[in-house]
């Protein structure tokens, strides 16, 4: 997912009353009442181990479902994994991840979208053959969390400089441009409505609906392949004969050292969202959390791994989720579990899901047009917000090829292994860049 800029909650540009202060310890239970439970003062904020009262808690963790609902749903939608089976491993993620970051990080844990381009490129290779994937970088995550624990949050910064990770992120989404202007193609009237309501909405958009466009866009999407006949026959009576109530479809993985190659990049992604959600969140509440970074990547990791072995998609923190708090100004962990609850409980709905995968193939076009475009430019974002010098010939050279490989999908077979761009361009930068950054030491002025 695509981190947005926040600026503090309850004012449009700056950091949330009260200096940057370590944090003190916080339960992932047994909240505090933040005052009377009904109001939040000016300049105060319901810090995570508070809550307002529980009807109001309720209300905001049903916020957090909508905010989440369309990204995390869009992704198994597009990919093919179980609709319900995602939505269930993203409940027990953001529960798992509440308990490890002992309630002091506010996360939803949805559907990454990291994971479509090599869920998308080894579908040949079967669902079995995906989750493992999903599951092998679930449990790298899981190793480098462990790692960032003993070593300090500093040690990302230091394997991968922004100038690496924002290739490596850029490279995800444009490599699945050409299967979202495939998906546009089919049915492009559809497509073209439902890529102006998501460009309407977020544009004009007031609050909350602003942060909706993508979830607004496919429901304005889907309504109109309805009325037009856009949907398709089958998927429409499956729609009819699904069970209201139903235990959500459980499979397991196999490892295919080939789809496990695709997808470890998507690894980086993660790390870079994580760690970007404990700074913003940081920044917002104005309490230092980077003693819990490492907590954060264990937790999605073992999210991610349990996915993997179960059926649902790979998760990643959510920065929907960041924009209901800043218009909130609630970060009360308390919502979060009503979140978690929710989905857990909607995942148990095969009705639900049958819904779900009547979004027709013009409506994804339309959305996926814009959301793999905003993965490319989150990459250059991270290289704007760290001032990125490529006047400097390492990063302009390195970058630009590693893009190209990831753009172009350069695909080649080492041994029986078939990597594609996202592999040759991920790993070919993490290799590169410190070797030539070494020998540039050696360039005569």
């Amino acid at each position: 997912m695509t981190k947005r800029e926040t600026g503090a909650p309850g004012t449009p540009d700056g950091p949330v009353g009260g200096s940057a202060e370590v944090s003190a310890p916080t339960r992932a239970f047994g909240w505090t009442l933040h005052g009377d439970g009904r109001r939040i003062g000016e300049g105060e904020v319901v810090a995570p181990g508070e809550r307002l009262t529980w009807p109001r808690t309720v209300g905001i963790g049903m916020q957090h479902v909508i905010a989440m609902f369309g990204a995390t749903l869009l992704v198994p939608t597009i990919t093919g994994f179980p609709v319900t089976t995602t939505l269930l491993f993203s409940g027990i993620g953001t529960a798992l991840f509440l308990l490890i970051t002992r309630g002091r990080i506010p996360s939803y844990l949805g559907s990454s979208f990291a994971f479509i381009a090599p869920l998308t490129a080894s579908q040949s290779s079967g669902p079995a053959a995906q989750l493992g994937g999903v599951a092998a970088a679930g449990l790298l995550l899981l190793v480098i969390g462990v790692a960032v624990k003993l070593a300090g949050s500093r040690v990302i910064d230091a394997v991968m400089p922004p100038v690496v990770t924002g290739a490596v992120v850029a490279l995800i989404g444009l490599n699945l441009a050409p299967t979202a202007v495939d998906s546009f193609e089919s049915q492009p009237l559809i497509a073209g409505v439902t890529l102006l309501a998501i460009l309407l909405v977020t544009v004009l958009g007031p609050g909350l609906l602003g942060r909706l466009g993508i979830l607004v866009g496919v429901v304005v999407g889907w309504v109109f392949a309805a009325v037009t006949g856009g949907l398709a026959e089958e998927r429409v009576t499956a729609l009819r004969d699904a069970a209201w109530f139903g235990v959500p479809e459980l499979r397991g993985p196999t490892f295919d050292w080939s789809v496990i190659a695709l997808t470890l990049p998507v690894v980086i992604v993660l790390i870079a969202e994580n760690v970007g959600h404990v700074k913003a969140v940081s920044a917002m509440t104005g309490r230092s959390l980077d003693d819990v970074a490492g907590n954060a990547l264990v937790a999605d990791g073992l999210a991610t791994t349990l996915a993997g072995f179960g059926g649902g998609s790979g998760t990643t923190t959510y920065a929907e989720n960041i924009g209901v708090m800043a218009a909130t100004r609630v970060y009360s962990t308390a919502a979060y579990w009503v979140a978690a609850a929710t989905a857990v409980v909607l995942a148990f709905s095969p009705k639900f899901g049958a819904l779900v995968f009547t979004v027709p193939n013009g409506v994804i076009g339309g959305a996926t047009l814009v959301l793999y475009g905003l993965i490319g430019v989150l990459g250059v974002r991270i290289w704007m917000d760290a001032d990125v010098d490529f006047t400097d010939p390492v990063n302009l050279t390195v970058v630009a090829a590693a893009l190209v490989a990831g753009i172009g999908d350069l695909t080649l077979t080492v041994g029986s292994v078939e990597l594609g761009g996202i592999a040759w361009g991920s790993v070919g930068i993490l290799v590169a860049y410190p070797v030539m950054r070494r020998l540039a030491r050696f360039r005569k002025p």
